[in-house]
């Protein structure tokens, strides 16, 4: 992001008030709940905020007397799920150089994603989410695996999701561009999926709706028009914006840090940097809800713990097998579910215990099988 661009999002667009008024902070999301919370902290002095951005442990927060840039070194830094992150609600000293965030106040809602780290640690994308608008490119071949990993992480941080497929324009045929909505729809039961066209101006008027309840954050792969997207709900070019290239249709990082708008039309947007790995953390909970179809026909299984992988009387199986269920979602599922108990595993030893055993039962399954096949063929 260049500096000017930092300097859009950082002055507030209302006028600051005194230390004690904090109508300043409505349009930032702040209300009577956010008020209680924060209440033991007034008694010591402090300042309500939130943070608008965070880049190499210091913030800026935007505070009822306006917006400050404060250290955040006091919020235990070596816990990964407690350091400050964007849309975080705190208390902050009422002066000094440097001010410093003295806590986090409760999170109402987290996005969190797995790291690449050996460690298995946590990383939180955004905080205090009504809305997770899922942006996926029209521009360049649809991935509804990776769509479903975007839900899966939106579901689990107990927001709302919405997929917005961008860049409408660039799909001319308006069966295709039916086909495209159809087949996402499929991947997201019970979200709604809408077309927007930032530079057509279709489908934001939609969004700005949806935003306008609360706090959303635009998630998305590079490339995915979610700059574009955060100024035309804007209605200024707030954010800086790349060329997408024309060889693989991919972006670049436009945006390097989360940054977060209060919108004209009312409601606060974060954006953030384009995701390459979008790895799951305990997130049992959002895969249920992405794959609703399947956790609902294995309600009729014969066993209620079954795998779904070789079991007697399946329903699940026997969906997929008549094509009422599709074999891609069946698939999916099983890897999402396998990359959700491999990472809870790394942190979990009764979950690692259960693993082995049934590798080890998997394995002698397996065995059994193929000493059988060996004895058919003598």
């Amino acid at each position: 992001m260049s500096s000017s661009a930092s300097a859009d999002f950082t002055t507030p667009p209302h006028p600051a008030g005194t230390p004690g008024d904090t109508a300043p902070l409505v349009p930032y999301g702040w209300d009577e709940e956010w008020a209680a919370a924060f209440a033991p902290h007034a008694g010591q002095g402090l300042l309500p905020g939130r943070v608008l951005r965070v880049d190499r442990g210091q913030c800026d927060v935007v505070t009822a007397t306006g917006t400050v840039r404060a250290d955040t070194e006091f919020v235990v830094p070596r816990d990964p799920m407690r350091v400050v992150c964007t849309g975080d609600w705190c208390a902050v000293d009422p002066g000094g150089d440097p001010r410093y965030v003295r806590t986090l106040l409760p999170r109402r809602t987290a996005m969190v994603r797995s790291t690449s780290s050996k460690r298995s640690e946590g990383q939180i994308l955004a905080a205090n989410v009504d809305h997770v608008i899922v942006c996926v490119s029209l521009a360049a071949e649809l991935d509804l695996g990776r769509v479903e990993r975007f839900l899966t992480l939106a579901w689990e941080s107990g927001a709302a999701p919405v997929v917005a497929l961008t860049k409408s324009d660039l799909v001319p045929e308006p069966a295709t561009l039916a086909h495209l909505v159809e087949d996402v729809e499929g991947a997201a039961p019970g979200v709604s999926v809408l077309t927007v066209s930032a530079a057509l101006g279709e489908g934001t008027d939609v969004l700005a709706a949806i935003a306008a309840g609360g706090t959303s954050v635009l998630i998305g792969q590079s490339g995915a028009g979610k700059s574009t997207l955060a100024n035309a709900l804007h209605g200024e070019d707030a954010m800086e914006v790349h060329v997408v290239r024309d060889v693989d249709g991919k972006g670049r990082h436009t945006t390097t840090t989360r940054n977060l708008l209060v919108l004209p039309g009312g409601g606060v947007l974060i954006d953030t940097p384009g995701l390459r790995g979008v790895g799951l953390w305990d997130a049992e909970g959002g895969v249920g809800q992405v794959f609703a179809e399947i956790e609902e026909l294995a309600e009729r299984c014969r066993f209620q713990d079954c795998a779904h992988i070789a079991e007697p009387d399946c329903a699940v199986l026997a969906a997929a097998a008549d094509g009422t269920l599709p074999q891609r979602r069946l698939d999916s599922y099983r890897k999402l579910l396998r990359e959700n108990q491999y990472i809870v595993a790394k942190t979990d030893a009764r979950v690692r215990a259960e693993l082995r055993r049934e590798w080890k039962s998997r394995g002698a399954q397996g065995r059994a099988a193929q000493a059988a096949k060996r004895g058919r063929l003598r």
